[in-house]
């Protein structure tokens, strides 16, 4: 029942922005906001076939956007009560329980980890910028902060991850995740 639930209401957002995405349609919302209209009035106001604006006010009544009533021989639409009033982001942003912890947590992130590093060793260091990023904010982890380290430190704590120990130095210096001064390195503050 959840994820159905959860399906039917992201098909309902995704049919609101979708029917936005019309010209005649937000020139219909606006008129409709300064009064209730029915169609005909639309049409004449717009110079379009009433065939043409029902179509128009369908996807906007399916969206829920306009709410319509009869009156007399006419339907006269208006705005829905809420809708209109939402954040992009109330509309857009929703819990979703059902992602797992792997997708909350950078899926992208974790995919580069799992690629370069079996066992806790890197298989290779990565060339391109920010899957290299990835892999030096991790090696980083093994630094205590406020702490100096001599290079023959460092080097004996990034032998466990690579035979090439300048290159990850020279990359931890790089990214900015430590310092060196004098043949000492120390782990720099993690912005953000």
């Amino acid at each position: 029942m959840g994820s159905n639930n959860s399906e039917n209401n992201l098909e309902l957002r995704a049919r609101l922005f979708k029917s936005l995405g019309h010209p005649v349609r937000l020139l219909i919302l606006n008129l409709v906001d300064m009064k209730s209209r029915h169609g005909e009035e639309l049409a004449e106001i717009l110079r379009l076939n009433p065939a043409t604006i029902s179509h128009h006010l369908s996807k906007l009544t399916e969206a829920g956007l306009l709410e319509s009533h009869k009156d007399q021989y006419y339907q006269v639409y208006s705005l829905t009560d809420d809708v209109l009033n939402k954040t992009i982001a109330q509309l857009v942003l929703f819990p979703q329980p059902g992602l797992s912890e792997q997708v909350r947590e950078d899926a992208y992130r974790v995919k580069v980890l799992r690629t370069f590093m079996k066992r806790g060793r890197l298989v290779q260091i990565p060339a391109q910028y920010k899957k290299r990023q990835i892999i030096m904010e991790e090696i980083v982890k093994d630094f205590e902060p406020d702490h100096e380290y001599s290079e023959i430190e460092v080097n004996r704590i990034l032998i466990e991850y690579h035979e090439d120990v300048a290159m990850l130095r020279r990359s931890l210096i790089d990214y900015k995740l430590m310092q060196r001064e004098k043949g000492n390195y120390w782990r720099l503050p993690v912005e953000g």
